[in-house]
C-alpha cells in the first residue's frame, strides 16, 4: 500500500506546490508537485493533506478538512493569547 503521511502545503513556487511531509508530528521530507495535482480544497498554503507514497511516487492525495480546521483554530487561539495585554 505504501507509507501514509500528513502533508502540509508550505508554499507555492510558480505552478509548483511545496508540501512538507510529516510522520508522528515531525517533518520528515518534502515533495514538490504541480499545483494542479492538489485536490480542490487543498490548493492553499497551510492546507492539510493525507498522502500515500510508494518510494518517490505519490499514490493518493486528499484534503483533510478536519485536521486543517483544527490546526487553523489552534494557531488562532495561540495568536489571541499572545495578543492579549498582560494586566
Amino acid at each position: 500500500m505504501g507509507e501514509e503521511f500528513t502533508g502540509v502545503v508550505d508554499r507555492f513556487e510558480g505552478d509548483q506546490a511545496v508540501i512538507l511531509l510529516e510522520a508522528d508530528g515531525e517533518t520528515v521530507d518534502e515533495v514538490v508537485l504541480p499545483r494542479t495535482d492538489l485536490p480542490g480544497d487543498g490548493d492553499r498554503v497551510d492546507a492539510i493533506l493525507r498522502i500515500v507514497r510508494e518510494g518517490d511516487e505519490i499514490r493518493e492525495i486528499e484534503f483533510d478538512a478536519e485536521e486543517s480546521k483544527r490546526r487553523k483554530e489552534s494557531v488562532n487561539d495561540q495568536f489571541d493569547r499572545l495578543s492579549e495585554r498582560p494586566d
